[in-house]
């Protein structure tokens, strides 16, 4: 499974940007999906996760109000909706599966949850 990112670009201070996360062959339905970002010399962070058939979701602190993620079970993607994006939120956002599927609830945090992850598309917030 190789998921792929896209969606990413240059941005103005509170500016909008949506990413998709799609699959490159099998799907990844009932599995959760999260956004994690890195930025340069800094750890991955995990921000947000969604499951498949609850659609439960978690973020973190740092998007909550501010980052959205969906679920189009019929396109077999995931979105994540980023408003009011500010310089800290550049890095490179890779989407990723969680490692066993039909989970009720998600963590994004816990990153060693989740596998497959893709190659990420760079986000820059100018200010």
């Amino acid at each position: 499974l190789q998921l792929v990112e896209s969606g990413g670009g240059l941005a103005q201070l509170g500016g909008s940007l949506r990413l998709s996360c799609t699959s490159s062959g099998e799907f990844f339905e009932t599995y959760a999906i999260g956004w994690f970002r890195q930025a340069p010399g800094k750890e991955r962070e995990g921000i947000t996760c969604v499951t498949y058939n609850s659609g439960s979701t978690a973020y973190a602190d740092s998007v909550k109000g501010r980052f959205t993620i969906s679920r189009d079970k019929d396109r077999d993607r995931v979105y994540l909706q980023m408003n009011s994006l500010k310089p800290e939120d550049s890095a490179i956002y890779y989407c990723a599966r969680s490692r066993t599927p039909w989970q009720t609830m998600c963590d994004p945090t816990r990153i060693s949850d989740f596998a497959d992850w893709g190659q990420g598309t760079q986000v820059t917030v100018s200010s």
